[in-house]
Order: structure tokens, then C-alpha cells, then sequence
């Protein structure tokens, strides 16, 4: 069950796996039902967090080792706890963010080296919080990668890592599915966007109970 306040809810998946589109029409769905979400991504999701979002997803794959990311995203993920994500659970607010810890957990976790334990203890001596629900899109690595790379953004620093890597970030999510199921609700991305907006709001329903 949800904790006193708003539903925190994040969406995890590989790049490119349509999660920002996702997170949008849950929260215009929670506003049509006269709930009041926050929407909101990670890394960045505060003023603070944003600057640091920059380094982290902007210039060449090898910029930074998997350890210095772990610290980086981290100390985004504390500036956005602190001042947009707890704030708005204490006013009863749900939150829906694009990313959260899960992220981290796979990427450099489990992809960039085996760090899964360093991200975890660090996890919990300075966030100390999980989602109610977490929301899972899953796809084909060679099509999500297909559409990232497309959008062009600037943003695409970890696309740059190629296929391989996209993989293993699938793996990796759909094991940290099967990890926590009380949690994780995995869902198939390869539909159509109505189809995927169907099941995210069914999950969500069902948690609001």
C-alpha cells in the first residue's frame, strides 16, 4: 500500500522505450480522475539536479567511470528528494518520475562493472526511499536504441554505448522485475502507445486501490 500522502510512482526501461510519453498520459490520467500529480525525471527533476544532468547524459560514452556516475546520479537523486519529491508526498501529491534508483541500479550496477552493492549501500545511507510502484517498459533492445538515437536530443550519451549495452540493460530490468514483484510491474512496450497507456493505468489502479 502507498505510505501517508500522494502515490510515488516511477517508469524504468531501457532507452528509447517510450517511458517520458508514458509518464505524460499518467499524469493527464491522475488529473482526469481529480488527482493533482507532479511529473518529473530523473537525473535532474530540481534546479540543482538538472545542472548535473547535463554531465551525466551529454558528451562521449567514456567521460566518466561507472563509480563517479554512481556518485553523480546520486547526488542529482538527493536535490530531487529533497526539493521536488518529498515536498510533494507530504502535500498529498502523487509523483510520477521518469527514472528513479532502478536506473542506476541497472546501469552501473549491473552493466558498467559489478557494482550492484556499492549502488545499494550508497542507496541507502542518502535516498532511503523506494517508489510504491515501478513501472517497467519492456522492448526489443534493437528498435528502443533505433527510435533513441532518431529523437536526436543531445542527450544520448549512453545510446552511444551501442546495442550490446542495451541488452544488457533489458536483462538487467527484467531481473530487477523478477527481484521485486511487490514493486515492479513489467510491461510490454512493443504496443501501440493506447495499448501501453491501458496497462500503466490498470497497474496504477490497482495500487490506488
Amino acid at each position: 500500500m502507498p505510505r501517508a500522502g500522494g502515490l510515488f510512482v516511477s517508469l524504468e526501461g531501457i532507452d528509447g522505450s517510450g517511458k517520458s510519453t508514458q509518464a505524460r498520459r499518467l499524469a493527464e490520467w491522475l488529473r482526469a480522475r481529480g488527482r493533482d500529480p507532479v511529473l518529473t525525471r530523473e537525473p535532474g527533476g530540481a534546479p540543482g539536479a538538472e545542472e548535473i544532468r547535463r554531465l551525466l547524459v551529454e558528451g562521449d560514452p567514456d567521460r566518466w567511470s561507472p563509480e563517479t556516475e554512481i556518485l553523480l546520479f546520486t547526488a542529482a537523486r538527493r536535490d530531487h528528494l529533497e526539493r521536488t519529491i518529498r515536498p510533494a508526498l507530504a502535500q498529498g501529491r502523487d509523483v510520477i518520475t521518469d527514472r528513479f534508483a532502478d536506473s542506476t541500479r541497472v546501469y552501473q550496477g549491473a552493466t558498467r562493472g559489478d557494482l550492484r552493492g556499492l549502488v545499494d549501500d550508497i542507496h541507502a545511507r542518502v535516498i532511503g526511499i523506494e517508489p510504491d510502484l515501478t513501472l517497467i517498459l519492456d522492448m526489443e533492445p534493437e528498435v528502443a536504441l533505433t527510435r533513441g538515437l532518431a529523437r536526436r536530443s543531445g542527450e544520448d550519451r549512453f545510446e552511444e554505448f551501442g546495442l550490446p549495452f542495451q541488452e544488457k540493460l533489458r536483462d538487467g530490468f527484467r531481473a530487477l522485475a523478477a527481484e521485486a514483484p511487490g514493486r515492479c510491474v513489467l510491461i510490454d512496450a512493443s504496443q501501440d502507445a493506447d495499448s501501453i497507456a491501458g496497462a500503466v493505468a490498470t497497474a496504477v489502479a490497482a495500487r490506488l486501490g
